[in-house]
């Protein structure tokens, strides 16, 4: 912004962050009553911003308010220099400081139902003042556009923007429904060839590699799925159906091993472990609530995983 475009004296993180809240909030009425202001207020300092911008940033009519193309790019943007100042303030006050707030977590849909809920509950009982979003999903957030903090992740990690710190592995194994082999289990992974298969289309879609425990060993599997699904518990029912041989997540198949719902096929065959990361954006500065929730997990997450492998671990993108 140029200086000559505000008034003397102008609060410009002010600005950016009542347009934050316009938007968020969907009206200038609104905003105006959650920051404890008044709506010729707010409108002035919409106004304002618009002006040091040079930009229109909404379109406003009697019943409706959006956002322009150019007010879009520039509400992403105020949205990262909001989390910037949180965290340079934060730093500033001292990483002793007691965090306080709400933290943003996405978690896989079915791994974080149960497996990584004692680590969140090590972050809350630490940090009384804190809140959690704990959102379960699959995808890859936007940090920024969704004021995500981090999202804890099962498999690989491309972004180069983002820091992705290892937590552990999660193994996985091939099952099937006792009514697929006749009494007969196959002993080899060539064998499975002829059986109808299941797809988690996460992970795996037109071809299985197993290694054998101990050895080298490698076996590829191409396959035709019946079934192609992108949820893990989906993939279980499915083949406690006797629709087809699975590749899963170990701790997702084990009631129904117990149970002899399901049977481990070549057991002394694996896929590949699949890895967990925390993943969090690049910054100098990251709030005090996300350090913590950092330290956290480096500790907390790594020991959930273990604790699944007395039952056996595993764990999907779905997982």
């Amino acid at each position: 912004m140029e200086d000559a475009a505000l008034p003397p004296g102008t609060d410009r993180m002010l600005l950016i962050e009542t347009f934050v809240r316009i938007v968020e909030a969907g009206s200038l009425s609104a905003a105006a009553e959650q920051l404890g202001s008044t709506q010729p207020t707010i409108s002035r300092r919409l106004q304002a911003l618009e002006r040091a911008m040079g930009v229109r940033l909404l379109q406003r009519t009697t019943h409706a308010m959006r956002l322009t193309e150019d007010g879009q790019r520039c509400y992403v943007r105020a949205k990262d220099l909001i989390s910037s100042w949180q965290a340079f303030e934060s730093e500033t006050r001292g990483a002793g400081e007691e965090p306080a707030g709400t933290l943003r977590v996405v978690a896989p849909h079915a791994f974080g139902q149960q497996q990584l809920v004692q680590p969140l509950a090590d972050y809350l009982r630490r940090y009384p003042k804190m809140r959690v979003e704990w959102l379960l999903h699959d995808r890859m957030p936007d940090f920024i556009a969704e004021g995500v903090d981090c999202a804890i992740r099962v498999g690989g990690v491309q972004d180069p923007s983002v820091v992705a710190l290892p937590l552990g592995e999660v193994p996985r194994i091939v099952v099937g429904a006792p009514s697929l082999f006749d009494g007969a289990l196959p002993t080899h992974p060539a064998e499975l060839t002829r059986l109808p298969w299941l797809a988690l289309r996460t992970f795996y879609r037109n071809e299985i590699s197993l290694t054998r425990a101990g050895s080298d060993e490698v076996a590829r599997i191409g396959i035709q799925p019946r079934l192609s699904t992108d949820g893990l518990y989906a993939l279980r029912t499915a083949a406690v159906e006797g629709l087809g041989l699975a590749v899963g997540s170990a701790w997702a198949m084990q009631e129904e091993l117990r149970a002899g719902r399901l049977v481990h096929v070549v057991p002394q065959w694996r896929a590949d472990p699949l890895p967990v990361f925390l993943v969090y954006p690049q910054a100098r500065l990251h709030p005090a609530r996300l350090r913590s929730f950092i330290d956290i997990m480096r500790v907390s997450g790594p020991a959930a995983l273990h604790r699944l492998q007395g039952g056996s671990v595993g764990g999907e993108a779905t997982a």
